[in-house]
């Protein structure tokens, strides 16, 4: 029997316990909150909110406050010094450095021996077990996966404390059979420098089985153009044979699935979207016919949203299809109530399914238009197939009024493929933004409130330079996609050469 042969006997028990997911959603996760509550009950921060006295959902909202960053790093900052007790039991020794878009400040999310087996360690096997399930013919095992990481460094000299990106956090941890089967070697996976690191990868990858892919879209996008650059070779297959399968997440795959496609031609080839943040794995993509992730309901993560503009809090048997909520997570890594900072629109509620549809922060309300992250990358998704052009990187902002008293949003676009006509490619992508969204169409009404937008074609590279000159090129940061604020837009086209725009 081959090695996939033996693991898809492993998996299997799995299928059956997420047929749970279906008619007992809320059971499990009042398991769940018990679970956590019960665990926490006797630390500061538990003790303080007499956790020991809580039987109820209801106790559990009355009892704790919604919280953000800003208001544990205190906490936190006690417990990266070594502290016991504070937000979880015993003493938390890794934090994910978050690679948040919405504002300079680093984060630094808790990561305990729980989180890491109950969240993070047990989303990834989820990913495996309903790949397998839904691809028989599977021999992923057979070969090696090519996993992406970031960097960790010693947490205020701690012994055996780190800190760094949760992908580096994972691979330090992660079981030694695990890199029997895996590429690049630890010591370059963990490597701080990504140019470096990337040419490193390819190099040690190139010559090995690979079938599996791992990792943000816009990375392993780098780290693939380097394999072929060094090989010579037109397409991905010809270097990797067997490669079936990417295992995709960190941004929206949508500006990158046509570079993909053409990379890769093979028709086995499969791409599986997942939800793994530095607070917590939270969804994965279980139909491949379907865009939308499977909510992960039996993990150590309780979840709540919050309606965008409204105050009112519900659990997540409260929720309704079709609405935009920001997701509150209360988990085993010590996060009680605490805003994540994304948003998510459910598809289905038996079993609970949705769709990342931007960050809280993420968006661009200037004008009352209320345009979030899913408008942007369904707007040019439509526009690239409609051109034939290719989106590598893209941010937007709001010009709030220029000298003759125009209002528009302002489009920083780095193409893979340009398109022939500009004009138009920036006319399909309005309309299909008004399309989507009746708030923004009715902005756009006659250009009364809101201007036509405006494409900026930018220079190869741009957003990876801006992202190197904040220490934040390779893992999991990110470009910011939309924002309320011209910040980063300006930094960007400050470090932009002239390009003409329309």
């Amino acid at each position: 029997m081959s090695l996939t042969g033996i693991a898809r006997r492993f998996f299997a028990p799995r299928w059956q316990e997420l047929e749970r997911y279906n008619k007992e959603a809320e059971a499990l996760q009042g398991e769940v909150l018990s679970r956590l509550v019960n665990r926490a009950k006797d630390t500061e921060y538990g003790r303080y909110h007499r956790f020991g006295d809580m039987k109820t959902y209801e106790d559990f909202v009355r009892g704790c406050p919604v919280t953000s960053y800003e208001e544990v790093k205190g906490e936190i900052d006690r417990m990266r010094h070594g502290e016991e007790d504070i937000l979880w039991p015993g003493r938390v020794k890794w934090y994910a450095k978050s690679s948040g878009t919405t504002s300079d400040k680093s984060k630094f999310i808790p990561v305990s021996k729980e989180g890491l087996k109950r969240l993070h360690y047990k989303g990834g096997s989820d990913v495996v077990a309903l790949y397998l399930r839904n691809n028989p013919q599977s021999r992923m095992f057979d070969g090696r996966g090519l996993i992406l990481g970031g960097s960790h460094q010693p947490n205020y000299n701690l012994p055996g404390s780190l800190v760094g990106d949760l992908s580096a956090i994972l691979i330090e941890n992660i079981n030694p059979i695990v890199n029997l089967i895996r590429v690049p070697k630890k010591e370059t996976a963990l490597l701080s420098d990504f140019e470096v690191k990337r040419d490193r990868i390819a190099r040690e990858a190139m010559t090995k089985n690979v079938t599996n892919l791992s990792g943000v879209p816009s990375w392993m996008l780098s780290v693939l153009n380097r394999v072929m650059e060094l090989s010579g070779k037109t397409h991905l297959e010809e270097v990797w044979p067997n490669l079936e399968v990417f295992f995709h997440g960190g941004v929206a795959f949508t500006p990158y699935r046509e570079q993909y496609e053409q990379l890769i031609t093979s028709p086995k080839m499969h791409y599986m979207e997942t939800y793994n943040a530095s607070e917590g794995f939270f969804g994965i993509q279980d139909d491949p016919k379907d865009k939308s992730m499977l909510l992960m309901l039996d993990y150590d993560v309780f979840y709540e949203f919050q309606e965008l503009g409204k105050e009112e809090i519900v659990p997540l048997w409260g929720v309704e299809k079709g609405k935009n909520y920001a997701m509150i997570i209360s988990t085993s890594c010590g996060l009680w109530r605490y805003m994540i900072g994304d948003t998510v629109q459910f598809t289905s509620t038996n079993p609970y399914k949705f769709i990342i549809s931007g960050r809280t922060k993420s968006f661009i309300n200037a004008f009352g238009e209320e345009l979030i992250v899913d408008n942007a990358e369904q707007g040019l998704a439509y526009a690239c197939q409609q051109t034939g052009a290719q989106v590598l990187e893209y941010t937007a902002a709001p010009v709030f009024m220029d000298a003759k008293a125009k209002c528009r949003h302002q489009w920083l676009i780095e193409f893979a493929t340009p398109p022939e006509d500009l004009q138009h490619f920036a006319r399909l992508l309005d309309a299909r933004l008004q399309e989507l969204n009746s708030d923004y169409e009715a902005k756009r009404y006659k250009d009364i409130t809101l201007q036509h937008l405006e494409i900026i074609p930018v220079r190869k590279d741009l957003f990876n330079d801006w992202l190197k000159s904040k220490g934040k090129l390779g893992g999991q940061h990110k470009v910011p996609r939309l924002s309320n604020g011209r910040e980063y837009i300006d930094e960007l086209m400050a470090m932009n050469s002239p390009s003409p725009s329309l």
